[in-house]
């Protein structure tokens, strides 16, 4: 399938309004030729043979013809305009689908600024192309093809001198068209560099300001500036080599028609009015030649688009999430059987390696290690975020990979290490998982979480609009509202990973004793550096560079005095007589 096949996809449901608009097109150009007709007319009649009466009626026509012209052209103008609109909102609505589908694998190998390039700077560019380049290239042809008959009708001779030089114009254009398709490739390319640099700064301003490093940003966005405007300056360089050239001689279609014309005129063998009509009708194969570099131009960076913008349309994603169906409750039963897993794009390191436990529902499992361990990777296996490449992870005696993921995810909830927070109410933060509870319902799990006495002291309450990615709470206050969104979906299992990290050990403490009332029958993840997160667990693993090194109770791990019984003595601050 072609860029233009592809595009007829969205284009296809106006197609009515597409034919309007294009016989539009044709009526509006045929009509043009009406104007030179009589613009000659009026010369040889009226002014050399001094019809007088003629004058009144023929320019009545020619103002009537140039009037009729104007609505029909805004007519499809605004018709094409309106289908561009239709088809870029199809577009940037599949795109963002599209997003929704894919799995973690894409978004850690593809920049956002790509992303984000590829739903405004390229979508725009399609919309550009429907909406002008498309009626503009069709008139174009109309009216050379037009031009070339009503000048061949004038004066044959004439008409086949300015001919002979359209191959070469053609050939020029050719060469463009070859020259500028890399080059607007390379355009969309540095733009999505750019794009990711200066959305990267903004996420990261803070770690800007505080490093004293915004002259090194300044540099850094220079560089890539720079790289952009290169790119484009590449494309003025084949604009420039070709479009003088190009104008050069379509100018001289006009210092042709004038000089060997005038001859024709003076020898006799064309009138002064035939002369002046050849040379109205000349424009007509001006125009079209004089576009043709900026028509090709436009249609390079159409085609540059649709390469980046297919090519994420195509993606497939490994977990491909399925349209929401009927939910399943599922109990809460984990058992890991010989996992391991590595990332697709570095097959040789496993970051979990044969890593195997079982845990009841209603259980809670603690898993500690250092970072990199493959703490967070193991819980990501759980929710199916990624796949085992080896081993199977069952779900209530059931391999996750035969639940429909929807159905799966549903029935977990994770507070991630990375704590996200939308631009929105906290009530709406809250709520996400479950937009339809009861308020007192988010209040109660805001309690759970510790957040609501701090919540209450908000300007607005629950009502308070965060900033983006929760701006203006702390590091405490944005981990608490997090274990109250997941709190309140109400899952089978609750991971938590690294969920209390940013506050005291206090607010930790009544967290746990308010998490151990409300998730007794849930199947619980903690993922800790503390040993006091865990140590009331069921289960803990002791992590080491994909391994499970340890695994039982606390009791049991502190009387086998391994790797756990050490982490155990330095955060206490104990002594082997000490511990107990």
């Amino acid at each position: 399938m072609n860029n233009f096949q592809w595009l007829w996809q969205y284009l296809k449901s106006y197609k009515v309004r597409m034919v309007v608009a294009l016989i539009f097109v044709v009526v509006n150009s045929l009509l043009i030729i009406i104007n030179p007709i009589i613009t000659g007319e009026l010369v040889d009649k009226v002014i050399d043979k001094g019809q007088i009466d003629l004058l009144v009626p023929y320019l009545l026509i020619m103002i009537g013809v140039q009037f009729f012209r104007t609505v029909i052209r805004y007519i499809y103008q605004i018709m094409f305009e309106r289908v561009s609109q239709n088809v870029l909102f199809a577009i940037r609505e599949d795109l963002y689908k599209k997003l929704q589908e894919l799995d973690f694998d894409f978004f850690n190998h593809t920049r956002v600024g790509d992303i984000m390039a590829r739903m405004t700077g390229d979508t725009d560019a399609i919309r550009h192309f429907v909406s002008w380049v498309s009626y503009n290239g069709i008139e174009s042809m109309l009216w050379f093809i037009t031009a070339i008959v009503m000048m061949g009708l004038i004066n044959f001779k004439l008409m086949l001198l300015l001919v002979i030089i359209t191959p070469v114009i053609y050939i020029l254009t050719m060469k463009m068209s070859h020259a500028a398709h890399p080059v607007f490739f390379e355009i969309r390319e540095s733009f999505s560099r750019l794009n990711s640099m200066v959305e990267e700064n903004i996420g990261g301003n803070r770690v800007v300001k505080a490093f004293v490093r915004e002259d090194y940003e300044i540099e850094k966005f220079t560089s890539f500036n720079e790289d952009y405007k290169k790119r484009n300056m590449d494309s003025a360089k084949v604009s420039g080599k070709f479009l003088p050239w190009l104008d050069l001689l379509a100018g001289s279609l006009t210092l042709t028609t004038i000089l060997v014309g005038g001859i024709f005129v003076v020898n006799g063998t064309m009138t002064l009015g035939e002369l002046i009509m050849f040379n109205s009708f000349l424009w007509m194969l001006n125009q079209p030649m004089r576009m043709s570099g900026w028509l090709i131009n436009d249609v390079q960076r159409f085609f540059a688009s649709c390469v980046k913008i297919r090519q994420m349309l195509g993606t497939k994603a490994n977990i491909p999430v399925e349209s929401k169906g009927e939910s399943t409750k599922i109990k809460g039963f984990v058992e890991f059987d010989n996992v391991s897993f590595h990332f697709s794009d570095d097959p040789e390191t496993d970051v979990l390696s044969n890593v195997s436990f079982k845990i009841e529902p209603g259980q809670t499992i603690g898993i500690l290690g250092e970072t990199g361990s493959g703490k967070t990777t193991l819980v990501n296996l759980v929710a199916r975020f990624y796949d085992p490449t080896e081993g199977r992870v069952l779900l209530d005696g059931r391999d996750a990979k035969d639940y429909p993921v929807r159905q799966l995810r549903e029935n977990i909830s994770m507070v991630m290490q990375d704590v996200f927070l939308f631009s929105n109410t906290i009530e709406e933060n809250i709520s996400f998982g479950n937009p339809y509870m009861e308020p007192e319902y988010v209040q109660r799990v805001a309690a759970v979480a510790d957040a609501h006495n701090f919540i209450s002291t908000m300007p607005q309450g629950y009502e308070t609009v965060v900033g983006e990615r929760g701006v203006g709470l702390s590091g405490g206050q944005k981990q608490r509202i997090s274990l109250a969104r997941a709190l309140a979906k109400d899952p089978s299992i609750l991971i938590l990973d690294d969920t209390t990290s940013a506050v005291d050990m206090e607010t930790e403490s009544k967290i746990q004793k308010e998490l151990a009332e409300l998730t007794g029958e849930k199947t619980t993840f903690i993922i800790a550096h503390r040993i006091s997160s865990v140590r009331d667990a069921d289960l803990i693993l002791m992590m080491e560079k994909g391994y499970v090194i340890e695994q039982g109770s606390h009791e049991e791990l502190i009387s086998k005095k391994g790797f756990y019984y050490d982490v155990y003595q330095k955060q206490l601050g104990l002594t082997n007589g000490e511990v107990g």
